[in-house]
């Protein structure tokens, strides 16, 4: 008899759905492809980084800094300073604006030991660990080390501006408060009060404060605390400076000292009639880019001296159209048209102690608008739009920090490009950020670099060169100081600004009696 079978099983099993070790098939449109994982692996996105390195390390600029760091942890399990240092440069580097980024960091197996690092650490370790150290000794190591960047450059002729940024704040900051703040009115926010060595954009310094201390009384200590660092032969030929510097405290402070000026004034009424008196009676002198110049003799109340005033003006053409908001009855709409009768002007006051003519004092105030493109891109592709702590003095040093790593970097790229400054939105794609994959094989490790930028072949030229000068630095390194392979460097980045002179050590100043 047979078995009758009331519940017949199903289909087989299929063995497509049976997990096995190996390569994954993967069918695309492309064909066929296998794909692996492997966690291990070395592999970065920042390919280029080694020839940064490379420099940091020829130049002597990383080692000196991670070893004066005063930052002291006693734990066993602490991680070590120049883990913490190398993480946060890194983080800076890659363009990260905030501490929570520096995770990504995590995946990068290959720059970390290039650097000496043992690791990259957590975003909670840099934070925490910033946080223990004492703020006066650290704005001491941070300042030492801004200042040994530049000091070779100082011995030649250059101009300080001094300027000031907002920072728009979104928590409960200290020093958040309620300011100038003409993108965001109304939000709190810190201050930059940086001081920038003129054409070169590279930083001097930089100090943050509260949102409401933006006038220059504020800038005005970090300044001349910054110049009483410097020996007085590498002094600036003079310090530049906006509208809020013109002042009787700054220009009086300036004269004590016996350091030339060129500042910008405010609008004030007795400027305004002296604008009016000149317009009428002076004899006007080209000033370079359609401007005309006046002189006169200028003295305001509150000022203990009459000053050199320059009032510039020039005439704006095409149409104008004048709107009224302060008719409440009506909008009035006046249609300028200009004739050889109606001459409208723009203009401006400048107050200086330099001798000069006006066409070469309108320039070089004209210059000073390349301040304000550090700012931009060290807000926007720097760390300075971010790295907030509930604390101030977290701020400052991350400001610092992220100053010092943009002066390397900034000089690392005009080795490579010598004819200008290059922003960091194009110097990394070329310079830094490429896919790379590390192989080793008889002893040697090899990194290679899949470079998919169109300037890729000028690159792979540049980062040649730029190791054939490293290399030839270390070969002479027994005749060299570190300080004389520093200035060999500038000397080569610099070469346009230098016009191929060749920098030479600081000497040193006499010790005291």
């Amino acid at each position: 008899m047979n078995q009758l079978t009331f519940h017949p099983p199903g289909e087989t099993r299929s063995t497509a759905l049976t997990v096995v070790p190996g390569p994954v098939a993967v069918d695309t449109f492309g064909g066929r492809i296998h794909v692996e994982w492997d966690a291990q692996a070395a592999v970065t996105p920042l390919g280029q980084l080694p020839f940064f390195i490379d420099f940091l390390q020829v130049s002597g600029r990383f080692e000196p800094w991670v070893a004066s760091c005063p930052l002291q942890l006693t734990s066993p399990n602490a991680p070590s300073n120049r883990d913490i240092l190398g993480t946060t440069v890194l983080a800076i580097l890659s363009g990260h604006q905030r501490y929570a980024h520096l995770s990504a960091l995590r995946g990068d197996t290959l720059n970390a030991p290039l650097l000496g690092m043992n690791k990259v650490v957590s975003e909670d370790s840099v934070r925490r660990n910033l946080g223990q150290l004492d703020e006066a000794a650290g704005v001491t190591w941070l300042q030492q080390h801004l200042d040994d960047s530049i000091a070779p450059l100082l011995s030649i002729p250059w101009i300080l501006d001094s300027d000031v940024t907002v920072k728009p704040l979104y928590g409960h900051q200290e020093g958040a408060e309620k300011g100038y703040n003409p993108h965001k009115p109304g939000r709190p926010s810190h201050t930059y009060h940086t001081y920038f060595i003129a054409n070169l954009r590279l930083i001097l310094d930089v100090e943050v404060q509260a949102g409401n201390q933006t006038a220059s009384k504020y800038s005005a200590p970090g300044l001349w605390e910054l110049l009483k660092r410097l020996p007085r032969p590498h002094w600036p030929v003079f310090i530049r400076g906006d509208r809020d510097w013109g002042t009787e405290a700054n220009m009086q402070r300036a004269e004590q000292e016996g350091l030339p000026y060129l500042f910008k004034l405010r609008m004030t009424a007795r400027v305004k009639k002296s604008v009016e008196r000149l317009m009428r009676e002076a004899l006007w002198t080209a000033a370079g880019q359609d401007w005309e110049g006046a002189e006169t003799s200028l003295r305001l109340t509150g000022w203990s001296r009459s000053r050199r005033a320059i009032v510039l003006r020039r005439r704006i053409k095409g149409d104008l159209a004048v709107v009224d908001h302060g008719d409440a009855n009506q909008l009035r709409l006046g249609l300028a048209e200009f004739t050889n009768e109606v001459i409208v002007y723009e203009y401006a006051v400048l107050i200086t102690s330099l001798p000069q003519e006006i066409l070469t004092l309108a320039q070089w105030y004209r210059d000073r608008a390349d301040a304000e493109n550090p700012f931009d891109e060290l807000k926007n592709h720097w760390g300075w739009g971010g790295f907030t702590t509930r604390d101030l003095k977290r701020c400052r040093f991350m400001a610092r920090i992220t100053a010092l790593t943009y002066n390397w970097w900034s000089l690392f790229v005009r080795l490579a490009n010598p004819r200008q400054h290059t922003e960091a939105i194009t110097s990394r794609p070329l310079l830094l950020q490429a896919p790379a994959r590390v192989t080793r094989h008889a002893g040697q490790t090899h990194l290679i670099i899949s470079h998919p930028h169109a300037k890729a072949q000028w690159v792979e030229q540049v980062c040649r060169d730029l190791a054939a000068f490293f290399k030839t630095l270390r070969q002479t390194a027994e005749q060299l100081t570190p300080l004389q392979c520093w200035c060999r460097i500038l000397s080569r980045a610099l070469v346009k600004y230098l016009r191929g002179r060749e920098l030479q050590p600081p000497t040193p100043l006499p010790a005291p009696a």
